[in-house]
Protein backbone atom coordinates (compact mmCIF):
# COMPACT_ATOMS: atom_id res chain seq x y z
CA UNK A 1 0.00 0.00 0.00
CA UNK A 2 1.08 3.46 -0.67
CA UNK A 3 2.15 5.56 1.89
CA UNK A 4 0.94 9.31 2.09
CA UNK A 5 3.79 12.04 2.00
CA UNK A 6 4.45 13.80 5.22
CA UNK A 7 5.15 17.81 4.30
CA UNK A 8 6.81 19.55 7.58
CA UNK A 9 4.86 22.66 7.46
CA UNK A 10 8.06 25.25 8.71
CA UNK A 11 11.72 24.67 7.76
CA UNK A 12 12.95 26.67 10.66
CA UNK A 13 15.30 25.66 13.77
CA UNK A 14 12.63 23.68 15.19
CA UNK A 15 11.18 22.10 11.80
CA UNK A 16 14.42 20.68 11.28
CA UNK A 17 14.29 19.07 15.09
CA UNK A 18 10.88 17.57 13.84
CA UNK A 19 12.20 16.08 11.18
CA UNK A 20 14.84 14.46 13.38
CA UNK A 21 11.84 13.02 15.37
CA UNK A 22 9.10 11.95 12.22
CA UNK A 23 12.50 10.02 11.27
CA UNK A 24 12.79 7.99 14.63
CA UNK A 25 9.08 6.68 14.37
CA UNK A 26 9.48 3.23 13.09
CA UNK A 27 8.49 2.89 9.48
CA UNK A 28 5.57 0.32 10.31
CA UNK A 29 3.86 2.53 13.26
CA UNK A 30 2.99 5.18 10.78
CA UNK A 31 1.10 5.32 7.12
CA UNK A 32 3.46 8.18 5.85
CA UNK A 33 6.94 8.97 4.71
CA UNK A 34 8.86 12.22 4.60
CA UNK A 35 8.42 14.15 1.79
CA UNK A 36 10.04 17.53 2.49
CA UNK A 37 8.87 21.01 4.22
CA UNK A 38 6.76 24.13 3.30
CA UNK A 39 8.27 27.37 3.95
CA UNK A 40 7.44 30.85 2.83
CA UNK A 41 11.26 31.69 3.02
CA UNK A 42 12.64 29.47 0.18
CA UNK A 43 16.16 29.71 1.58
CA UNK A 44 15.42 28.96 4.98
CA UNK A 45 17.65 25.31 4.83
CA UNK A 46 20.26 27.25 3.18
CA UNK A 47 23.51 26.10 5.00
CA UNK A 48 21.90 23.26 6.23
CA UNK A 49 22.46 20.60 3.33
CA UNK A 50 20.07 17.41 3.93
CA UNK A 51 17.88 15.16 2.14
CA UNK A 52 14.74 17.18 2.26
CA UNK A 53 14.16 20.58 0.51
CA UNK A 54 11.80 23.46 0.94
CA UNK A 55 8.54 22.16 -2.12
CA UNK A 56 6.09 25.30 -1.36
CA UNK A 57 4.70 28.17 0.51
CA UNK A 58 1.63 26.83 2.92
CA UNK A 59 0.09 30.35 1.84
CA UNK A 60 -0.54 28.67 -1.32
CA UNK A 61 0.35 25.19 -1.68
CA UNK A 62 -2.50 22.99 -3.17
CA UNK A 63 -2.76 19.54 -1.24
CA UNK A 64 -2.35 16.58 -3.27
CA UNK A 65 -4.23 13.53 -2.18
CA UNK A 66 -1.74 11.68 -0.52
CA UNK A 67 -0.12 14.62 1.14
CA UNK A 68 -0.65 15.06 4.84
CA UNK A 69 0.88 17.91 7.19
CA UNK A 70 2.79 18.52 10.34
CA UNK A 71 3.04 21.64 12.07
CA UNK A 72 6.30 22.86 12.65
CA UNK A 73 5.66 26.27 13.85
CA UNK A 74 6.62 27.46 17.00
CA UNK A 75 3.83 30.95 17.62
CA UNK A 76 0.63 29.48 18.38
CA UNK A 77 -1.08 32.10 16.16
CA UNK A 78 0.85 31.51 13.44
CA UNK A 79 0.35 27.95 13.42
CA UNK A 80 -3.25 28.00 13.57
CA UNK A 81 -3.57 30.93 11.16
CA UNK A 82 -1.59 28.33 8.49
CA UNK A 83 -2.73 25.34 9.63
CA UNK A 84 -6.36 26.55 9.18
CA UNK A 85 -5.90 27.70 5.81
CA UNK A 86 -4.41 24.47 4.66
CA UNK A 87 -7.30 22.51 5.61
CA UNK A 88 -9.82 24.97 4.10
CA UNK A 89 -8.09 23.47 0.74
CA UNK A 90 -8.83 20.37 1.79
CA UNK A 91 -5.55 19.39 3.84
CA UNK A 92 -5.45 16.81 6.07
CA UNK A 93 -2.96 16.62 9.07
CA UNK A 94 -0.55 13.45 11.03
CA UNK A 95 0.09 13.32 14.24
CA UNK A 96 3.21 12.69 15.68
CA UNK A 97 3.92 10.61 18.84
CA UNK A 98 8.05 10.29 19.29
CA UNK A 99 8.62 6.95 20.20
CA UNK A 100 10.12 8.02 23.95
CA UNK A 101 6.78 9.90 25.04
CA UNK A 102 4.70 8.42 27.96
CA UNK A 103 1.25 7.85 27.40
CA UNK A 104 -0.84 7.35 29.71
CA UNK A 105 -4.42 5.79 29.84
CA UNK A 106 -7.70 7.72 28.99
CA UNK A 107 -5.63 10.97 26.67
CA UNK A 108 -6.93 12.24 24.13
CA UNK A 109 -4.77 13.72 21.04
CA UNK A 110 -6.10 15.95 18.41
CA UNK A 111 -5.13 16.02 14.44
CA UNK A 112 -2.05 17.80 13.85
CA UNK A 113 -0.09 17.40 17.52
CA UNK A 114 3.43 17.00 17.84
CA UNK A 115 4.89 15.22 20.77
CA UNK A 116 8.91 15.50 21.50
CA UNK A 117 11.54 13.08 23.22
CA UNK A 118 10.32 12.51 26.52
CA UNK A 119 6.97 14.05 26.86
CA UNK A 120 4.99 12.31 29.58
CA UNK A 121 0.65 12.69 29.63
CA UNK A 122 -0.06 11.55 32.75
CA UNK A 123 -3.67 10.15 32.34
CA UNK A 124 -6.80 11.65 31.43
CA UNK A 125 -4.92 14.42 29.35
CA UNK A 126 -7.05 16.50 26.46
CA UNK A 127 -4.94 18.00 23.80
CA UNK A 128 -6.95 19.68 20.75
CA UNK A 129 -5.52 19.94 17.51
CA UNK A 130 -2.22 21.43 16.40
CA UNK A 131 -0.82 21.08 19.93
CA UNK A 132 2.78 21.22 20.46
CA UNK A 133 5.06 19.84 23.79
CA UNK A 134 8.64 19.97 23.00
CA UNK A 135 10.97 17.45 24.91
CA UNK A 136 10.96 16.68 28.57
CA UNK A 137 7.54 18.41 28.76
CA UNK A 138 4.55 16.88 30.92
CA UNK A 139 0.95 17.11 31.13
CA UNK A 140 -0.79 16.07 34.69
CA UNK A 141 -3.71 14.02 35.18
CA UNK A 142 -7.11 15.72 33.75
CA UNK A 143 -5.35 18.68 32.23
CA UNK A 144 -6.86 20.13 28.94
CA UNK A 145 -4.94 21.93 26.07
CA UNK A 146 -6.67 23.85 23.43
CA UNK A 147 -5.72 24.10 20.37
CA UNK A 148 -2.64 25.58 18.80
CA UNK A 149 -1.12 25.76 22.41
CA UNK A 150 2.89 25.67 21.88
CA UNK A 151 4.48 23.70 25.59
CA UNK A 152 8.18 24.73 25.08
CA UNK A 153 10.64 22.07 26.41
CA UNK A 154 11.09 21.02 30.18
CA UNK A 155 7.78 22.79 31.07
CA UNK A 156 5.41 20.95 33.75
CA UNK A 157 1.73 21.92 33.05
CA UNK A 158 0.17 19.86 36.35
CA UNK A 159 -2.68 18.17 37.28
CA UNK A 160 -6.40 19.53 36.04
CA UNK A 161 -5.22 22.78 34.52
CA UNK A 162 -6.95 24.21 31.64
CA UNK A 163 -4.81 26.07 28.41
CA UNK A 164 -7.15 27.75 26.14
CA UNK A 165 -6.64 28.44 22.26
CA UNK A 166 -3.48 29.36 21.55
CA UNK A 167 -1.48 29.77 24.64
CA UNK A 168 2.38 29.75 24.35
CA UNK A 169 4.46 28.18 27.46
CA UNK A 170 7.86 29.04 27.85
CA UNK A 171 11.03 26.70 28.76
CA UNK A 172 10.68 25.67 32.28
CA UNK A 173 7.50 27.32 32.93
CA UNK A 174 4.98 25.73 35.37
CA UNK A 175 1.21 25.81 36.11
CA UNK A 176 -0.14 24.81 39.05
CA UNK A 177 -3.11 22.36 39.74
CA UNK A 178 -6.52 23.39 38.38
CA UNK A 179 -4.96 27.22 37.30
CA UNK A 180 -6.83 28.19 34.31
CA UNK A 181 -4.72 30.07 31.28
CA UNK A 182 -7.16 32.00 28.81
CA UNK A 183 -6.79 31.96 25.20
CA UNK A 184 -3.22 33.28 23.40
CA UNK A 185 -1.87 34.04 26.56
CA UNK A 186 2.13 34.06 26.84
CA UNK A 187 3.66 32.42 30.12
CA UNK A 188 7.24 33.44 30.16
CA UNK A 189 10.74 30.97 30.65
CA UNK A 190 10.61 29.94 34.12
CA UNK A 191 7.86 31.27 35.60
CA UNK A 192 5.22 29.66 37.96
CA UNK A 193 1.65 30.46 36.92
CA UNK A 194 -0.29 30.16 40.80
CA UNK A 195 -3.21 31.83 39.77
CA UNK A 196 -5.74 32.42 36.56
CA UNK A 197 -4.29 34.02 33.63
CA UNK A 198 -6.77 36.29 31.39
CA UNK A 199 -6.69 35.89 27.68
CA UNK A 200 -3.89 37.29 25.50
CA UNK A 201 -1.98 38.71 28.86
CA UNK A 202 1.69 37.77 29.55
CA UNK A 203 2.47 37.22 32.64
CA UNK A 204 6.53 36.07 33.82
CA UNK A 205 8.55 35.41 37.40
CA UNK A 206 8.16 33.40 40.20
CA UNK A 207 5.42 34.09 41.27
CA UNK A 208 4.26 35.05 37.41
CA UNK A 209 2.80 38.28 37.21
CA UNK A 210 1.34 40.09 34.31
CA UNK A 211 3.00 42.48 31.84
CA UNK A 212 2.70 44.69 28.79
CA UNK A 213 1.18 41.74 25.98
CA UNK A 214 -0.97 40.87 23.38
CA UNK A 215 -1.44 38.24 20.93
CA UNK A 216 -4.16 38.57 17.86
CA UNK A 217 -6.04 35.80 17.24
CA UNK A 218 -5.63 34.09 13.93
Amino acid sequence: MTKNRLLIVGAGGFGREVLGWALAVPSDARDWEVGGFLDANQAALDGFPGDYSILGDPSSYVPGPNDVFLPAVADPATKLRICRRLRSRGGRFATLIHPSVIFGPACRIGEGCVLCPHVTLTTNVTLGEFVTINAYSGCGHDSVLGDGCTISSHADVTGAVRLGEGVFLGSHAAVLPRVEVGNFAVVGAGSAVVRDVPARATVIGVPAKQVAGFRDAP
